[in-house]
Protein backbone atom coordinates (compact mmCIF):
# COMPACT_ATOMS: atom_id res chain seq x y z
CA UNK A 1 0.00 0.00 0.00
CA UNK A 2 1.15 3.57 -0.67
CA UNK A 3 2.62 5.71 2.14
CA UNK A 4 0.08 7.83 4.02
CA UNK A 5 1.15 11.07 2.37
CA UNK A 6 0.75 9.61 -1.15
CA UNK A 7 -2.72 8.35 -0.27
CA UNK A 8 -3.64 11.80 1.05
CA UNK A 9 -2.16 13.60 -1.96
CA UNK A 10 -4.01 11.38 -4.43
CA UNK A 11 -7.37 11.82 -2.70
CA UNK A 12 -10.22 13.68 -4.33
CA UNK A 13 -10.51 16.63 -1.96
CA UNK A 14 -13.72 18.68 -1.94
CA UNK A 15 -13.97 22.45 -1.50
CA UNK A 16 -14.58 23.14 2.18
CA UNK A 17 -17.82 24.95 1.34
CA UNK A 18 -19.24 21.57 0.26
CA UNK A 19 -18.24 19.97 3.55
CA UNK A 20 -19.87 22.85 5.41
CA UNK A 21 -23.14 22.21 3.52
CA UNK A 22 -23.27 18.71 5.03
CA UNK A 23 -23.47 20.42 8.43
CA UNK A 24 -25.92 23.08 7.23
CA UNK A 25 -23.37 25.85 7.77
CA UNK A 26 -24.02 28.91 5.55
CA UNK A 27 -21.07 29.85 3.37
CA UNK A 28 -21.10 33.36 4.83
CA UNK A 29 -20.28 31.88 8.26
CA UNK A 30 -17.04 30.34 7.01
CA UNK A 31 -13.71 32.10 7.44
CA UNK A 32 -11.84 30.54 4.54
CA UNK A 33 -8.15 29.62 4.70
CA UNK A 34 -7.80 28.76 1.04
CA UNK A 35 -10.12 26.25 -0.67
CA UNK A 36 -9.90 23.38 1.79
CA UNK A 37 -9.78 24.83 5.32
CA UNK A 38 -12.07 27.16 7.23
CA UNK A 39 -12.62 28.51 10.70
CA UNK A 40 -16.06 28.34 12.29
CA UNK A 41 -17.69 31.12 14.34
CA UNK A 42 -18.57 30.31 17.95
CA UNK A 43 -22.17 31.40 17.37
CA UNK A 44 -22.78 28.00 15.74
CA UNK A 45 -22.60 26.30 19.16
CA UNK A 46 -26.09 25.39 20.40
CA UNK A 47 -26.18 24.07 23.97
CA UNK A 48 -29.59 22.44 23.44
CA UNK A 49 -28.24 20.43 20.52
CA UNK A 50 -25.11 19.58 22.50
CA UNK A 51 -27.23 17.85 25.13
CA UNK A 52 -29.02 15.77 22.47
CA UNK A 53 -25.92 14.66 20.54
CA UNK A 54 -23.97 11.46 21.20
CA UNK A 55 -20.32 11.78 22.25
CA UNK A 56 -17.95 8.83 21.66
CA UNK A 57 -14.45 8.79 23.16
CA UNK A 58 -11.65 6.78 21.56
CA UNK A 59 -8.82 5.81 23.93
CA UNK A 60 -6.21 3.04 23.90
CA UNK A 61 -4.01 0.60 25.73
CA UNK A 62 -0.60 1.80 26.95
CA UNK A 63 1.40 3.13 23.96
CA UNK A 64 4.35 1.22 22.53
CA UNK A 65 6.90 1.93 19.79
CA UNK A 66 4.81 -0.40 17.61
CA UNK A 67 1.96 2.14 17.49
CA UNK A 68 -1.73 1.73 18.27
CA UNK A 69 -3.60 3.88 15.72
CA UNK A 70 -6.03 5.85 17.87
CA UNK A 71 -6.44 8.69 15.37
CA UNK A 72 -6.77 6.25 12.48
CA UNK A 73 -9.49 4.39 14.40
CA UNK A 74 -11.31 7.63 15.28
CA UNK A 75 -11.39 8.76 11.66
CA UNK A 76 -12.30 5.31 10.35
CA UNK A 77 -15.12 5.03 12.90
CA UNK A 78 -16.50 8.44 11.91
CA UNK A 79 -16.39 7.46 8.24
CA UNK A 80 -18.18 4.20 9.03
CA UNK A 81 -20.86 5.89 11.12
CA UNK A 82 -21.62 8.17 8.18
CA UNK A 83 -21.80 5.14 5.90
CA UNK A 84 -24.50 3.54 8.09
CA UNK A 85 -26.54 6.74 8.05
CA UNK A 86 -25.43 8.46 11.26
CA UNK A 87 -24.61 12.14 10.81
CA UNK A 88 -21.14 12.19 12.34
CA UNK A 89 -18.22 14.58 12.76
CA UNK A 90 -14.79 13.55 13.99
CA UNK A 91 -13.22 16.12 16.35
CA UNK A 92 -9.46 15.91 16.87
CA UNK A 93 -6.46 17.79 18.24
CA UNK A 94 -4.01 19.75 16.11
CA UNK A 95 -0.57 18.17 15.58
CA UNK A 96 2.48 19.77 17.19
CA UNK A 97 5.54 20.37 15.01
CA UNK A 98 7.68 18.79 17.76
CA UNK A 99 6.45 15.22 17.18
CA UNK A 100 6.01 15.83 13.44
CA UNK A 101 9.76 16.51 13.09
CA UNK A 102 10.65 14.21 15.99
CA UNK A 103 9.22 10.70 16.24
CA UNK A 104 5.72 10.57 14.76
CA UNK A 105 6.25 12.33 11.44
CA UNK A 106 2.58 13.36 11.35
CA UNK A 107 -0.67 13.01 13.25
CA UNK A 108 -3.54 13.04 10.78
CA UNK A 109 -4.49 9.37 10.84
CA UNK A 110 -3.20 6.78 8.41
CA UNK A 111 -3.91 4.71 5.33
CA UNK A 112 -7.49 5.24 4.16
CA UNK A 113 -8.54 6.82 7.45
CA UNK A 114 -6.98 10.27 7.33
CA UNK A 115 -7.96 13.91 7.57
CA UNK A 116 -6.93 16.17 4.70
CA UNK A 117 -5.24 18.34 3.51
CA UNK A 118 -2.73 16.23 5.42
CA UNK A 119 0.35 18.41 4.80
CA UNK A 120 -1.42 21.59 5.91
CA UNK A 121 -2.80 19.98 9.07
CA UNK A 122 0.64 18.70 10.09
CA UNK A 123 2.54 21.87 9.12
CA UNK A 124 1.35 25.16 10.66
CA UNK A 125 -2.30 24.55 9.66
CA UNK A 126 -4.22 27.80 10.34
CA UNK A 127 -1.61 29.23 12.70
CA UNK A 128 -3.31 28.36 16.00
CA UNK A 129 -0.20 26.97 17.69
CA UNK A 130 1.81 29.96 16.53
CA UNK A 131 -0.76 32.32 18.08
CA UNK A 132 -0.69 30.36 21.35
CA UNK A 133 3.10 30.52 21.35
CA UNK A 134 3.05 34.30 20.81
CA UNK A 135 0.43 34.91 23.51
CA UNK A 136 2.41 32.80 25.98
CA UNK A 137 5.70 34.52 25.20
CA UNK A 138 4.07 37.96 25.40
CA UNK A 139 3.33 37.23 29.06
CA UNK A 140 6.94 36.08 29.49
CA UNK A 141 8.18 39.38 28.07
CA UNK A 142 5.83 41.41 30.28
CA UNK A 143 7.02 39.54 33.37
CA UNK A 144 10.69 40.25 32.71
CA UNK A 145 9.95 43.81 31.64
CA UNK A 146 8.12 44.54 34.90
CA UNK A 147 11.03 43.27 36.97
CA UNK A 148 13.28 45.72 35.07
CA UNK A 149 11.07 48.77 35.65
CA UNK A 150 11.68 51.46 38.25
CA UNK A 151 8.12 52.83 38.06
CA UNK A 152 5.25 50.36 38.14
CA UNK A 153 7.43 47.52 39.39
CA UNK A 154 5.21 45.02 41.19
CA UNK A 155 8.07 43.74 43.32
CA UNK A 156 7.93 40.28 41.75
CA UNK A 157 10.51 37.94 43.25
CA UNK A 158 12.24 36.29 40.24
CA UNK A 159 12.99 33.21 42.33
CA UNK A 160 9.26 32.46 42.50
CA UNK A 161 8.51 32.83 38.78
CA UNK A 162 7.96 29.42 37.17
CA UNK A 163 6.48 30.76 33.94
CA UNK A 164 8.77 29.66 31.11
CA UNK A 165 8.81 30.49 27.44
CA UNK A 166 7.54 28.05 24.80
CA UNK A 167 8.26 26.97 21.24
CA UNK A 168 6.60 24.35 19.05
CA UNK A 169 9.67 22.22 18.57
CA UNK A 170 11.57 19.48 20.40
CA UNK A 171 14.67 21.25 21.76
CA UNK A 172 16.26 19.74 24.85
CA UNK A 173 19.02 22.39 24.94
CA UNK A 174 16.44 25.00 25.99
CA UNK A 175 14.99 23.11 28.96
CA UNK A 176 17.11 25.07 31.45
CA UNK A 177 18.67 28.41 30.56
CA UNK A 178 19.81 31.67 32.16
CA UNK A 179 18.48 34.98 30.84
CA UNK A 180 19.20 38.64 31.55
CA UNK A 181 22.96 38.43 31.20
CA UNK A 182 25.02 41.28 29.78
CA UNK A 183 24.50 44.08 32.26
CA UNK A 184 21.72 46.07 33.99
CA UNK A 185 20.05 47.13 30.73
CA UNK A 186 19.56 43.53 29.59
CA UNK A 187 17.11 42.50 32.29
CA UNK A 188 17.24 40.69 35.62
CA UNK A 189 19.47 37.59 35.47
CA UNK A 190 17.55 34.47 36.44
CA UNK A 191 17.15 30.81 35.66
CA UNK A 192 14.28 29.83 33.40
CA UNK A 193 13.74 27.64 30.32
CA UNK A 194 11.44 26.58 27.50
CA UNK A 195 8.52 24.14 27.35
CA UNK A 196 6.99 22.83 24.15
CA UNK A 197 3.94 24.83 23.03
CA UNK A 198 1.64 21.84 23.57
CA UNK A 199 2.57 22.06 27.28
CA UNK A 200 1.79 25.79 27.49
CA UNK A 201 -0.77 26.87 30.04
CA UNK A 202 -2.15 29.16 27.33
CA UNK A 203 -2.82 26.05 25.23
CA UNK A 204 -4.52 24.37 28.20
CA UNK A 205 -6.50 27.52 28.92
CA UNK A 206 -7.70 27.91 25.33
CA UNK A 207 -8.88 24.31 25.40
CA UNK A 208 -10.95 24.92 28.55
CA UNK A 209 -12.48 28.28 27.55
CA UNK A 210 -16.14 28.51 26.52
CA UNK A 211 -15.91 31.81 24.58
CA UNK A 212 -13.71 34.88 24.06
CA UNK A 213 -14.88 36.59 27.27
CA UNK A 214 -14.20 33.48 29.32
CA UNK A 215 -10.80 33.07 27.65
CA UNK A 216 -9.80 36.62 28.60
CA UNK A 217 -10.85 36.07 32.22
CA UNK A 218 -8.96 32.78 32.39
CA UNK A 219 -5.81 34.33 30.91
CA UNK A 220 -5.98 37.04 33.55
CA UNK A 221 -6.15 34.31 36.22
CA UNK A 222 -2.79 32.80 35.23
CA UNK A 223 -0.55 32.71 38.30
CA UNK A 224 2.87 34.28 37.73
CA UNK A 225 4.67 34.24 41.11
CA UNK A 226 5.01 36.03 44.44
CA UNK A 227 6.33 39.43 45.43
CA UNK A 228 9.14 39.75 47.94
CA UNK A 229 6.50 40.17 50.66
CA UNK A 230 4.70 36.98 49.53
CA UNK A 231 1.82 38.60 47.66
CA UNK A 232 0.55 36.50 44.70
CA UNK A 233 0.84 38.07 41.25
CA UNK A 234 -1.40 37.09 38.33
CA UNK A 235 -1.33 37.95 34.62
CA UNK A 236 -4.12 40.48 35.24
CA UNK A 237 -1.79 42.41 37.59
CA UNK A 238 0.51 42.87 34.59
CA UNK A 239 -2.47 43.94 32.46
CA UNK A 240 -1.55 41.11 30.08
CA UNK A 241 -4.88 39.39 29.44
CA UNK A 242 -6.25 41.90 26.91
CA UNK A 243 -3.31 41.74 24.51
CA UNK A 244 -3.00 37.96 24.96
CA UNK A 245 -6.65 37.54 24.01
CA UNK A 246 -6.17 39.77 20.96
CA UNK A 247 -3.46 37.38 19.74
CA UNK A 248 -5.88 34.47 20.21
CA UNK A 249 -8.95 36.08 18.64
CA UNK A 250 -8.80 33.74 15.62
CA UNK A 251 -7.14 30.77 17.32
CA UNK A 252 -10.22 30.31 19.54
CA UNK A 253 -12.30 29.40 16.46
CA UNK A 254 -12.37 25.69 15.50
CA UNK A 255 -11.02 24.53 12.15
CA UNK A 256 -13.15 22.63 9.63
CA UNK A 257 -11.51 20.14 7.26
CA UNK A 258 -12.53 16.71 5.88
CA UNK A 259 -11.74 13.02 5.95
CA UNK A 260 -10.56 11.09 2.89
CA UNK A 261 -14.18 10.07 2.31
CA UNK A 262 -15.46 13.65 2.38
CA UNK A 263 -16.89 13.62 5.91
CA UNK A 264 -16.60 16.68 8.15
CA UNK A 265 -13.72 16.88 10.60
CA UNK A 266 -13.08 19.59 13.20
CA UNK A 267 -9.52 20.02 14.44
CA UNK A 268 -8.71 22.40 17.28
CA UNK A 269 -6.27 22.66 20.18
CA UNK A 270 -3.37 20.35 20.87
CA UNK A 271 -2.27 19.73 24.48
CA UNK A 272 -0.26 16.57 25.15
CA UNK A 273 -1.87 14.06 27.53
CA UNK A 274 1.29 13.18 29.46
CA UNK A 275 1.88 16.79 30.53
CA UNK A 276 -1.51 18.47 29.96
CA UNK A 277 -5.16 17.45 29.45
CA UNK A 278 -4.60 15.75 26.10
CA UNK A 279 -7.82 16.56 24.27
CA UNK A 280 -9.20 19.09 21.81
CA UNK A 281 -11.01 22.22 22.96
CA UNK A 282 -14.35 22.18 24.73
CA UNK A 283 -15.45 24.64 22.04
CA UNK A 284 -14.58 22.21 19.21
CA UNK A 285 -16.35 19.29 20.84
CA UNK A 286 -19.48 21.35 21.45
CA UNK A 287 -19.28 22.68 17.89
CA UNK A 288 -19.29 19.14 16.54
CA UNK A 289 -22.16 18.15 18.84
CA UNK A 290 -24.15 21.21 17.71
CA UNK A 291 -23.77 20.28 14.04
CA UNK A 292 -23.98 16.45 14.16
CA UNK A 293 -25.90 13.65 15.82
CA UNK A 294 -22.69 11.78 16.65
CA UNK A 295 -19.22 13.08 17.51
CA UNK A 296 -16.16 10.85 17.60
CA UNK A 297 -13.23 12.29 19.52
CA UNK A 298 -10.01 10.99 21.01
CA UNK A 299 -7.86 11.67 24.05
CA UNK A 300 -4.08 11.35 23.97
CA UNK A 301 -2.19 8.21 24.94
CA UNK A 302 -3.98 5.59 27.07
CA UNK A 303 -7.01 5.48 29.34
CA UNK A 304 -5.16 6.40 32.54
CA UNK A 305 -3.90 9.61 30.94
CA UNK A 306 -6.02 11.09 28.12
CA UNK A 307 -9.32 9.41 28.97
CA UNK A 308 -8.98 10.16 32.69
CA UNK A 309 -8.38 13.83 31.93
CA UNK A 310 -11.12 13.91 29.30
CA UNK A 311 -13.64 12.70 31.86
CA UNK A 312 -12.47 14.44 35.04
CA UNK A 313 -11.23 17.74 33.61
CA UNK A 314 -12.86 18.42 30.26
CA UNK A 315 -16.23 16.71 30.75
CA UNK A 316 -16.64 17.86 34.34
CA UNK A 317 -15.81 21.50 33.55
CA UNK A 318 -17.52 21.58 30.15
CA UNK A 319 -20.71 19.84 31.32
CA UNK A 320 -20.25 17.12 28.70
CA UNK A 321 -21.88 13.69 28.99
CA UNK A 322 -19.96 11.06 26.98
CA UNK A 323 -22.09 8.14 25.76
CA UNK A 324 -19.60 5.42 24.75
CA UNK A 325 -15.92 4.49 24.84
CA UNK A 326 -13.73 2.64 22.34
CA UNK A 327 -10.39 1.16 23.48
CA UNK A 328 -7.91 0.69 20.63
CA UNK A 329 -5.61 -2.31 20.92
CA UNK A 330 -3.21 -3.97 18.52
CA UNK A 331 -1.84 -7.49 18.48
CA UNK A 332 1.67 -6.03 18.13
CA UNK A 333 1.39 -3.74 21.14
CA UNK A 334 -0.07 -6.46 23.34
CA UNK A 335 2.82 -8.78 22.44
CA UNK A 336 5.25 -5.99 23.34
CA UNK A 337 3.59 -5.63 26.75
CA UNK A 338 3.87 -9.39 27.09
CA UNK A 339 7.65 -9.26 26.77
CA UNK A 340 8.22 -9.66 23.03
CA UNK A 341 11.05 -7.61 21.55
CA UNK A 342 10.22 -4.82 19.11
CA UNK A 343 12.12 -6.56 16.32
CA UNK A 344 10.08 -9.75 16.80
CA UNK A 345 6.55 -8.30 16.78
CA UNK A 346 5.95 -9.43 13.20
CA UNK A 347 6.21 -13.04 14.35
CA UNK A 348 3.32 -15.02 15.81
CA UNK A 349 3.80 -15.27 19.59
CA UNK A 350 0.76 -16.51 21.46
CA UNK A 351 2.54 -16.66 24.82
CA UNK A 352 3.60 -13.00 24.69
CA UNK A 353 0.17 -11.99 23.41
CA UNK A 354 -1.61 -13.77 26.25
CA UNK A 355 0.72 -12.24 28.82
CA UNK A 356 0.07 -8.80 27.35
CA UNK A 357 -3.69 -9.12 27.87
CA UNK A 358 -3.32 -7.85 31.44
CA UNK A 359 -2.53 -4.38 30.09
CA UNK A 360 -5.76 -4.36 28.09
CA UNK A 361 -7.64 -5.72 31.11
CA UNK A 362 -6.56 -2.74 33.21
CA UNK A 363 -7.77 -0.25 30.62
CA UNK A 364 -11.12 -2.03 30.38
CA UNK A 365 -11.34 -1.86 34.18
CA UNK A 366 -10.46 1.83 34.10
CA UNK A 367 -13.46 2.63 31.93
CA UNK A 368 -15.77 0.81 34.35
CA UNK A 369 -14.93 3.46 36.98
CA UNK A 370 -16.76 5.95 34.72
CA UNK A 371 -19.76 3.70 34.13
CA UNK A 372 -18.77 2.37 30.71
CA UNK A 373 -18.52 -1.07 29.13
CA UNK A 374 -16.05 -0.19 26.39
CA UNK A 375 -15.90 -1.57 22.87
CA UNK A 376 -12.43 -2.96 22.12
CA UNK A 377 -11.28 -2.18 18.58
CA UNK A 378 -8.50 -4.43 17.28
CA UNK A 379 -6.63 -2.15 14.91
CA UNK A 380 -5.56 -4.66 12.25
CA UNK A 381 -2.02 -4.96 10.90
CA UNK A 382 -0.91 -7.22 8.04
CA UNK A 383 1.34 -9.21 10.41
CA UNK A 384 -1.58 -10.25 12.64
CA UNK A 385 -2.38 -13.95 12.28
CA UNK A 386 -5.87 -15.44 12.44
CA UNK A 387 -4.86 -17.45 15.48
CA UNK A 388 -3.68 -14.34 17.34
CA UNK A 389 -6.85 -12.41 16.49
CA UNK A 390 -9.03 -15.30 17.60
CA UNK A 391 -7.13 -15.59 20.90
CA UNK A 392 -7.71 -11.91 21.65
CA UNK A 393 -11.39 -12.17 20.74
CA UNK A 394 -11.86 -15.15 23.05
CA UNK A 395 -10.17 -13.27 25.87
CA UNK A 396 -12.53 -10.29 25.47
CA UNK A 397 -15.53 -12.61 25.20
CA UNK A 398 -14.52 -14.18 28.53
CA UNK A 399 -14.60 -10.69 30.06
CA UNK A 400 -18.05 -10.03 28.50
CA UNK A 401 -16.43 -7.18 26.59
CA UNK A 402 -17.47 -6.35 23.03
CA UNK A 403 -14.54 -6.74 20.63
CA UNK A 404 -14.41 -5.88 16.92
CA UNK A 405 -11.73 -6.13 14.24
CA UNK A 406 -11.10 -2.68 12.73
CA UNK A 407 -9.57 -2.57 9.24
CA UNK A 408 -10.11 1.10 8.46
CA UNK A 409 -6.42 1.71 7.68
CA UNK A 410 -6.72 -0.55 4.65
CA UNK A 411 -10.41 -0.14 3.80
CA UNK A 412 -11.47 3.24 5.20
CA UNK A 413 -15.03 3.44 6.50
CA UNK A 414 -15.88 0.06 5.01
CA UNK A 415 -13.32 -1.54 7.31
CA UNK A 416 -15.04 -0.15 10.43
CA UNK A 417 -18.71 -0.87 9.71
CA UNK A 418 -19.04 -3.52 12.41
CA UNK A 419 -17.23 -1.23 14.87
CA UNK A 420 -19.69 1.55 14.06
CA UNK A 421 -22.66 -0.78 14.61
CA UNK A 422 -21.33 -1.96 17.97
CA UNK A 423 -20.67 1.65 19.04
CA UNK A 424 -24.25 2.66 18.18
CA UNK A 425 -25.44 -0.24 20.32
CA UNK A 426 -23.18 0.90 23.17
CA UNK A 427 -24.63 4.41 22.95
CA UNK A 428 -28.18 3.02 23.06
CA UNK A 429 -27.40 0.70 25.98
CA UNK A 430 -25.86 3.41 28.14
CA UNK A 431 -27.21 6.91 27.40
CA UNK A 432 -26.60 8.24 30.93
CA UNK A 433 -23.95 5.94 32.41
CA UNK A 434 -21.20 8.53 32.74
CA UNK A 435 -19.87 9.47 36.17
CA UNK A 436 -16.64 11.16 37.23
CA UNK A 437 -13.89 9.59 39.31
CA UNK A 438 -13.81 12.42 41.85
CA UNK A 439 -15.64 15.59 42.81
CA UNK A 440 -14.01 18.98 42.51
CA UNK A 441 -14.62 19.77 46.17
CA UNK A 442 -12.42 16.86 47.32
CA UNK A 443 -8.97 17.69 48.71
CA UNK A 444 -6.08 17.58 46.23
CA UNK A 445 -4.60 14.59 48.04
CA UNK A 446 -7.85 12.65 47.72
CA UNK A 447 -8.15 13.48 44.01
CA UNK A 448 -4.54 12.43 43.33
CA UNK A 449 -4.96 9.22 45.32
CA UNK A 450 -8.13 8.30 43.40
CA UNK A 451 -6.31 8.71 40.08
CA UNK A 452 -3.14 6.92 41.17
CA UNK A 453 -4.78 3.94 42.88
CA UNK A 454 -7.74 3.41 40.55
CA UNK A 455 -6.40 4.50 37.15
CA UNK A 456 -2.74 3.52 37.51
CA UNK A 457 -3.19 0.63 39.95
CA UNK A 458 -0.72 2.07 42.47
CA UNK A 459 -0.70 0.99 46.11
CA UNK A 460 -0.07 4.54 47.40
CA UNK A 461 1.24 8.04 46.68
CA UNK A 462 4.32 9.73 48.12
CA UNK A 463 5.02 13.47 48.02
CA UNK A 464 8.29 15.33 48.18
CA UNK A 465 8.46 18.12 50.75
CA UNK A 466 8.46 20.59 47.85
CA UNK A 467 5.25 19.07 46.44
CA UNK A 468 3.53 19.15 49.84
CA UNK A 469 4.40 22.79 50.32
CA UNK A 470 3.17 23.63 46.82
CA UNK A 471 -0.20 21.94 47.47
CA UNK A 472 -0.55 23.91 50.70
CA UNK A 473 0.22 27.22 48.97
CA UNK A 474 -2.12 26.49 46.06
CA UNK A 475 -4.94 25.73 48.49
CA UNK A 476 -4.22 28.97 50.36
CA UNK A 477 -4.54 30.85 47.06
CA UNK A 478 -8.17 29.68 46.93
CA UNK A 479 -7.69 27.07 44.20
CA UNK A 480 -8.64 24.02 46.24
CA UNK A 481 -11.63 23.15 44.02
CA UNK A 482 -9.61 22.82 40.84
CA UNK A 483 -9.18 19.58 38.92
CA UNK A 484 -5.99 17.51 38.88
CA UNK A 485 -3.90 16.95 35.73
CA UNK A 486 -1.07 14.57 36.62
CA UNK A 487 2.01 14.75 34.40
CA UNK A 488 3.60 11.32 34.04
CA UNK A 489 5.15 9.02 31.48
CA UNK A 490 2.84 7.65 28.81
CA UNK A 491 4.96 4.51 28.42
CA UNK A 492 3.65 2.76 31.52
CA UNK A 493 0.59 2.63 33.73
CA UNK A 494 3.02 3.53 36.52
CA UNK A 495 5.30 6.57 36.75
CA UNK A 496 8.27 4.42 35.67
CA UNK A 497 8.58 4.13 31.88
CA UNK A 498 10.37 0.78 32.19
CA UNK A 499 7.43 -1.03 33.79
CA UNK A 500 5.45 -2.67 30.98
CA UNK A 501 2.22 -4.66 31.06
CA UNK A 502 0.22 -4.13 34.24
CA UNK A 503 2.52 -3.04 37.09
CA UNK A 504 1.38 -3.77 40.64
CA UNK A 505 2.37 -2.75 44.17
CA UNK A 506 4.16 0.40 43.08
CA UNK A 507 4.26 3.87 44.61
CA UNK A 508 3.53 7.01 42.60
CA UNK A 509 6.01 9.70 43.58
CA UNK A 510 4.91 13.32 43.19
CA UNK A 511 8.09 15.40 43.06
CA UNK A 512 6.59 18.80 42.26
CA UNK A 513 3.29 20.56 41.65
CA UNK A 514 2.50 23.38 39.23
CA UNK A 515 -0.68 25.41 39.06
CA UNK A 516 -2.51 26.13 35.80
CA UNK A 517 -5.00 28.57 37.29
CA UNK A 518 -6.06 29.85 33.89
CA UNK A 519 -7.00 26.37 32.73
CA UNK A 520 -8.50 25.50 36.10
CA UNK A 521 -6.33 22.64 37.26
CA UNK A 522 -3.12 21.79 39.09
CA UNK A 523 -0.33 19.71 37.56
CA UNK A 524 1.30 17.24 39.96
CA UNK A 525 4.52 16.01 38.32
CA UNK A 526 5.23 12.31 38.79
CA UNK A 527 8.52 10.59 38.13
CA UNK A 528 10.97 12.18 35.70
CA UNK A 529 8.54 13.46 33.07
CA UNK A 530 9.77 16.55 31.15
CA UNK A 531 7.74 19.27 29.46
CA UNK A 532 10.22 19.90 26.66
CA UNK A 533 10.92 16.74 24.62
CA UNK A 534 14.17 16.09 22.80
CA UNK A 535 14.69 14.80 19.29
CA UNK A 536 15.42 11.09 18.78
CA UNK A 537 18.68 9.81 17.28
CA UNK A 538 17.01 9.70 13.86
CA UNK A 539 14.47 12.55 13.74
CA UNK A 540 11.58 12.34 11.28
CA UNK A 541 12.80 15.72 10.01
CA UNK A 542 15.61 13.89 8.17
CA UNK A 543 13.02 12.16 5.95
CA UNK A 544 10.79 15.17 5.24
CA UNK A 545 11.55 16.97 1.98
CA UNK A 546 10.04 19.08 -0.81
CA UNK A 547 10.72 19.12 -4.55
CA UNK A 548 10.96 22.02 -6.99
CA UNK A 549 7.21 21.84 -7.60
CA UNK A 550 6.33 22.14 -3.92
CA UNK A 551 5.41 18.46 -3.42
CA UNK A 552 6.12 17.33 0.13
CA UNK A 553 7.41 13.85 0.95
CA UNK A 554 8.31 12.05 4.17
CA UNK A 555 5.27 12.88 6.29
CA UNK A 556 3.62 9.71 7.58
Amino acid sequence: MKPDIEIAQSASIQPIVNIAKQLNIPEDDLELYGKYKAKLPLKLIDEKKVKKANLILVTAITPTPAGEGKTTTSIGLAQALNKIGKKTTVVLREPSLGPVFGIKGGAAGGGNAQVIPMEDINLHFTGDLSAIEKAHNLLSALIDNNMQLKEGNLGLDPRTVEWKRVMDMNERALRDIVIGLGGPKQGVPRETGFNITAASEVMATLCMAKDLKDLKKRLGNIFVGYTYDDKPIFARDLKAEGAMTVLLRDAIKPNLVQTLEGNPAIIHGGPFANIAQGTNTIIATKMGMSLSDYVVTEAGFASELGAEKFFNIKSQNGDLKPNAVVIVATIRALKYHGGAKLADLQNEDLAALEKGFENLDKHIENMSFYGFKPVVAINKFSSDTDVEIELLKKHCDALSTTVVLNDSWAKGGDGAIELAERVVEAVSDCPTCFKTLYKLDWSFEDKIEAIATKMYGAKNVEYSIKAKNKLKKITELGFGNMAVCIAKTQKSLSDDAKKKGRPRDFTVKIRDVEVSSGAGFIVPIAGTIMRMPGLPSKPSAEKIDIDENGNITGLF
